[in-house]
C-alpha cells in the first residue's frame, strides 16, 4: 500500500473521520479492559478463570464475522494450520496474557499499560536480531527509530525507577477498596518482571504472525479457533492450580461484566476495528493511537481507583508516548 506522494493522498482520505474515530474507540476499549480487569483481579477473582472464560466470549462474538465474511473457510483448515494456531494461541494469548494479569495485579493500570506501548519496540528489536528488518544508524530513519526506542526505554525505567512528588489532583469516585486490593499493586518489582515478560512474549508472537498468514489466511477463522485453544489452555493450567468451584464460579457481578466486556470490546471490537482501519489506512496506523491507552489509563485509574500521580510517572509516560510517535513516524 503506498502511502507516500499520490498515493499516501488516497489513503490518508480513506475512511474519513471515522478512521481516527474507531482507533480512539479502540483505545477506550483497551482501557476499560484494563480497569475492569484490575478491580477483578483485586477483589479476588482467579487470573486463570477470568483468562479462560474471556477467550470463550471472545471466540463467541467473533464467530458472526467468521461465517459472514470467511463463509465456509473453515474447511481449508488442516493439521499443519491448526498446529501453528495452537501455537499461536499459547505464544499469543495465554502466556502474555497470563503475565499480564500477574504483572497487573502487582502493580496499577496506569503502570501496566505503559507496557502495552513498548511492544512495537520490542518487536523492533527482535526483528533486528533475527534480521527480519535492515538498521541503517546513518540514515535519518535510523537515527530517528534509535531515538524512539531511547525515549521510550528511558521513559519505562524513570517511570519504575523514580516517584518524586504525588500529585493529589481529585478525589477518586470509588472509595470503598476492599483490604485485597489494597494488598494488591505492593510488589512493583515483581510485577515489572511479569509485565516485561509479557511484552516481550507479545513482540515473538508478531514474529511469527507471517508464518500463520501463510498456512491459514484467514484473520476471522484464525482468530476464532485461536480464542478456543487460548482458552484450553489457560483452563488447563488453572484446573492444575485450583481444583476448586468456587474459584471458576461465575454470578451476576463485576466479574460477569469484566469477561463480557473483555470478550465483547477487547477482543471482538478492537479486533474488528483495527482490521477495518488497516485495510484503509495500512498497518502503521492502529499503533499511532496506542499512547491515548496510556492518557486514558492514567487519568481514569486516578479518577475512578485513586491510582497515584506522581510526576516521574508522568515525566515517563511523557517520555514513553513522545519516543513511540518517533519510532512509528520513521517506521511508517
Amino acid at each position: 500500500m503506498d502511502i507516500a506522494g499520490a498515493g499516501g493522498a488516497t489513503v490518508a482520505s480513506a475512511g474519513g473521520w471515522k478512521a481516527p474515530a474507531s482507533m480512539v474507540l479502540v483505545q477506550l476499549f483497551i482501557t476499560g479492559m484494563i480497569l475492569l480487569s484490575k478491580m477483578s483481579i483485586g477483589d479476588g477473582m482467579f487470573i486463570f478463570a477470568l483468562l479462560a472464560y474471556r477467550s470463550v466470549f471472545g471466540a463467541a462474538f467473533i464467530l458472526p464475522f467468521a461465517l459472514i465474511f470467511e463463509r465456509g473457510k473453515w474447511k481449508n483448515m488442516d493439521w499443519s494450520a491448526l498446529a501453528w494456531i495452537f501455537f499461536n494461541a499459547f505464544i499469543g494469548y495465554a502466556v502474555p496474557m497470563s503475565l499480564y494479569y500477574f504483572g497487573l495485579k502487582d502493580t496499577t493500570p496506569s503502570y501496566a499499560v505503559i507496557f502495552i506501548n513498548i511492544i512495537p519496540l520490542f518487536t523492533f528489536i527482535l526483528s533486528l536480531i533475527f534480521r527480519m528488518e535492515k538498521f541503517k544508524i546513518r540514515s535519518m530513519v535510523g537515527v530517528l527509530k534509535m531515538t524512539g526506542v531511547l525515549l521510550s526505554v528511558g521513559g519505562t525505567m524513570l517511570v519504575c525507577l523514580y516517584k518524586g512528588k504525588s500529585l493529589h489532583l481529585w478525589n477518586s469516585i470509588l472509595q470503598h477498596q476492599t483490604e485485597q486490593q489494597r494488598k494488591s499493586g505492593n510488589n512493583q518489582l515483581r510485577g515489572t518482571i511479569f509485565l516485561v515478560g509479557s511484552s516481550f512474549t507479545f513482540a515473538c508472537w508478531y514474529l511469527v504472525q507471517a508464518k500463520i498468514l501463510k498456512v491459514y489466511p484467514y484473520k476471522y477463522w484464525s482468530s476464532m479457533v485461536t480464542c478456543i485453544l487460548g482458552g484450553v489452555q489457560t483452563a488447563f493450567v488453572g484446573v492444575i492450580l485450583r481444583r476448586d468451584k468456587s474459584a471458576w464460579k461465575l454470578g451476576w457481578d463485576l466479574n460477569l461484566v469484566t469477561i463480557v466486556y473483555s470478550g465483547a470490546f477487547a477482543t471482538a471490537g478492537k479486533y474488528s476495528l483495527n482490521s477495518w482501519a488497516v485495510a484503509k489506512r495500512g498497518p502503521a496506523y492502529p499503533p499511532m493511537f496506542n499512547p491515548l491507552s496510556v492518557v486514558f489509563t492514567v487519568v481514569l485509574g486516578s479518577l475512578l481507583l485513586g491510582d497515584d500521580l506522581t510526576v516521574g510517572s508522568l515525566i515517563g509516560t511523557a517520555m514513553v508516548i513522545l519516543g513511540l510517535y518517533i519510532f512509528l513516524w520513521a517506521k511508517a
